[in-house]
């Protein structure tokens, strides 16, 4: 792809070697994301053109670097692709043939098909570094089986989005209660990702009903997976609740934060270079995935086989979608 160039073009690529920590995978399936077609309208982030676009994948891996030991050929995967950071083609997912860092990938059951798989990880990077790493909430990592109670409260404004899907889970298994928001329609669904309770986004006492609802507890802090009213709401719910005044947004362009509250963005792609994308892939999800703990969500909408259905696929993303995720099976 060129700057703001349109529609994709499918191309010959090489076939990559994996260097030391990383594996190589045949791609099965790959998921869209917003970034992907702000990425083509605007060129907003700085890439090496012509460039390749794409952050997950799953597939199986085909070839492995130096000093893994992790993966072996022949084994089912989900990974996070890091182009977006490296600005190297190789590392993205829109092709037959990706590299990922070892530490940005799981094992994937085979119960767990690449469809489904492939919705889960720059949703659930994003998530972990909004809600672990030390520029985020800090919060205490998950584990399989989930921690014991903290006895605080994290607030997820967006629950049924990618990253809420994701955010809820991975809160619950640190041993977090999750107050989240949704619409009515979605209300089951993140409750059986984990959230306690969950209110109507659209109604207009939310702010204080969501006050109520935190009325005694105390807060972990609060993660904002959809930006613009919804900034003004987390911040003032966090001032009115004892504990940690922080909200983390998935958006950026916040107002200046209300008295005694910080809000920051986040970067998923950073966990590639913490201990958090470590603690993530290696240590938690390969076992929660396998005990079936955690859920690959939101469940996957096919939009088309092969590169020549990404476009189409990116297309149909930026109508809008809820509590679902555009994928293409390769």
């Amino acid at each position: 792809m060129e700057p703001k160039s349109n529609p994709f073009q499918v191309k010959e690529a090489p076939m990559w070697t994996p260097g030391s920590g990383e594996i190589l995978i045949r791609n099965s399936a790959a998921a869209i994301n917003p970034v992907d077609g702000s990425l083509q309208t605007s060129a907003f982030w700085p890439l090496n053109y012509p460039a390749i676009l794409g952050q997950d994948v799953a597939g199986q891996v085909v070839a492995v670097g130096a000093d893994v030991t992790r993966f072996r050929e022949g084994d089912r995967v989900l990974g996070h692709a890091v182009g977006m950071a490296t600005k190297r083609n190789q590392d993205s997912g829109f092709q037959l043939y990706t590299i990922l860092q070892s530490n940005m990938a799981s094992q994937l059951p085979a119960n767990v098909s690449f469809e489904s798989a492939c919705v889960l990880p720059l949703a659930c990077s994003t998530a972990a570094a909004a809600l672990f790493q030390d520029s985020g909430l800090r919060l205490q990592l998950p584990t399989e089986p989930r921690r014991p109670p903290t006895g605080e409260t994290v607030l997820v404004w967006g629950g049924s989005s990618s990253l809420g899907s994701n955010a809820i889970q991975l809160a619950a298994a640190a041993g977090y209660e999750v107050i989240t928001t949704a619409s009515p329609k979605n209300f089951d669904y993140v409750k059986r990702l984990g959230a306690s309770q969950v209110f109507d986004y659209h109604s207009s006492g939310v702010q204080e009903t969501l006050v109520n609802a935190f009325r005694g507890k105390s807060i972990a802090g609060a993660l904002d997976c959809i930006g613009g009213p919804s900034w003004q709401i987390c911040m003032y719910v966090v001032q009115q609740t004892a504990g940690n005044k922080v909200v983390i947004s998935a958006k950026r362009g916040f107002p200046e934060p209300l008295e005694g509250v910080t809000i920051k963005g986040l970067f998923g792609t950073t966990v590639k270079d913490s201990h958090v994308g470590k603690a993530i892939y290696e240590g938690f999800l390969p076992q929660a995935l396998a005990s079936g703990s955690y859920l690959p969500a939101p469940e996957p909408f096919v939009a088309g086989k092969g590169l020549n259905s990404v476009q189409d696929a990116v297309n149909f993303y930026g109508k809008g979608v809820s509590a679902t995720k555009v994928v293409v099976v390769l």
